[in-house]
């Protein structure tokens, strides 16, 4: 705020100070001249007074904030929950289309009738600042999921001791299978790994043990996720948030 907002500021508040203590004594035309310039204030200031709480109660733009579980030393949460992206929206997505840098829509509809839209978390219990909309309409297709590219940093040191882990907000018009898969590409080869989300549990998470791999650790490339929506058709599906974490599993 400029030093002239400032001063003008306070030489407003002591007007107003001063008309609130004279007030009993004013005559009537006063007091209704001082009446209207109130209530003309106070509809600028009970707008400005509610953009400014509703702004300061949503969760911060670019927030990397979520709960991670001890000895993690990896974490990260996508752009498209974190920040406010050029394109917020797209309709009659086709297959292979990307909203931001990290996630691509895929899908093989031959008429695509599928939206996605970043929207804004305003809910108290959201600590991603974005979610993700998906609407399908008729889907004449086989199979449609999100996929989410991991940085580089998810795969530097990864191990075969590792725990990755994934935590999901969904939101859904109606019951839908969502599974996700991750993939790990060593030299020739990509590892993938399987899990269903467990959508009817107060916690959406899952892990994926990378014990059980047969992931050559020297070779790694790079990692992505896919998010795959079993029959789709006539639903709306939020993402209110998509964090990942990893850990060392606990030595034996």
């Amino acid at each position: 705020m400029r030093l002239f907002d400032v001063l003008l500021h306070r030489r407003m508040v002591r007007l107003w100070r001063k008309a609130a203590l004279n007030a009993p004594a004013m005559k009537l035309g006063e007091l209704r001249q001082i009446r209207a310039q109130g209530r003309r204030l106070g509809h600028y200031m009970n707008e400005a007074l509610a953009v400014a709480e509703n702004r300061l109660a949503l969760p911060l733009v670019g927030s990397s904030a979520f709960p991670r579980p001890h000895g993690t030393d990896w974490a990260w949460r996508p752009e498209v929950w974190r920040l406010p992206l050029p394109a917020p929206g797209m309709a009659s997505v086709p297959s292979k289309s990307m909203l931001g840098r990290e996630v691509t829509l895929f899908h093989d509809c031959a008429r695509s009738e599928l939206s996605l839209r970043q929207v804004r978390n305003a809910r108290e219990a959201d600590l991603a600042p974005f979610g993700l909309r998906m609407d399908v309409f008729a889907f004449d297709g086989s199979f449609l999921s999100l996929v989410v590219d991991l940085p580089r940093e998810a795969t530097e040191g990864l191990t075969r001791r590792h725990l990755i882990r994934l935590d999901t907000i969904v939101e859904m018009e109606k019951p839908l299978e969502i599974f996700a898969r991750l993939n790990i590409r060593h030299g020739p080869n990509t590892e993938q790994i399987v899990r269903e989300l467990p959508l009817n549990e107060e916690e959406t998470m899952v892990e994926f043990d990378l014990a059980y791999s047969s992931l050559n650790e020297r070779r790694i490339e790079r990692a992505w996720l896919d998010l795959i929506f079993e029959n789709p058709q006539m639903s709306q599906v939020i993402l209110r948030d998509v964090t990942m974490s990893r850990r060392p599993r606990a030595a034996l």
